[in-house]
């Protein structure tokens, strides 16, 4: 059973994208990671699921075409907000420039897409037994 939800707030419910083969690529990232860098990216989902809103451009950040940035220095995660309040987290990287990288973007934006047709198909989520 895939583990959808990463934190689940008052505001927003956040939760892992999983692509047709049932692979998460953000979801793996974050498992690789160290507890601390782990913690500091739960912090950031604890903020935005409990209070709806990061005001610190350098934690949460718009990056356009709906998408946006989890910033736990130095890591991106992005991510998109669906209807039913949720925030889907589709890649995630290490930054190594200023600018966002065009290919991660990309990634994010066909995750996009992908889960709004499976959505409106009713085949992205497993059925519970």
């Amino acid at each position: 059973m895939k583990e959808y939800t990463a934190y689940e707030g008052s505001e927003f419910t956040i939760e892992w994208y999983f692509d047709i083969k049932g692979k998460s690529s953000a979801l793996e990232y974050f498992n690789k990671q160290p507890k601390d860098k782990q913690r500091k990216l739960l912090n950031l989902f604890r903020l935005m699921g409990d209070l709806g809103k990061i005001f610190n451009k350098t934690k949460f950040r718009n990056e356009g075409d709906k998408i946006y940035a989890f910033k736990p220095q130095p890591d991106r995660y992005l991510c998109f907000f669906f209807r039913g309040k949720k925030i889907i987290v589709t890649n995630a990287f290490t930054k190594k420039t200023q600018e966002l990288p065009q290919g991660e973007k990309e990634l994010a934006l066909k995750a996009y897409r992908c889960y709004e047709k499976r959505i409106k198909e009713e085949t992205y989520y497993e059925e519970e037994n």
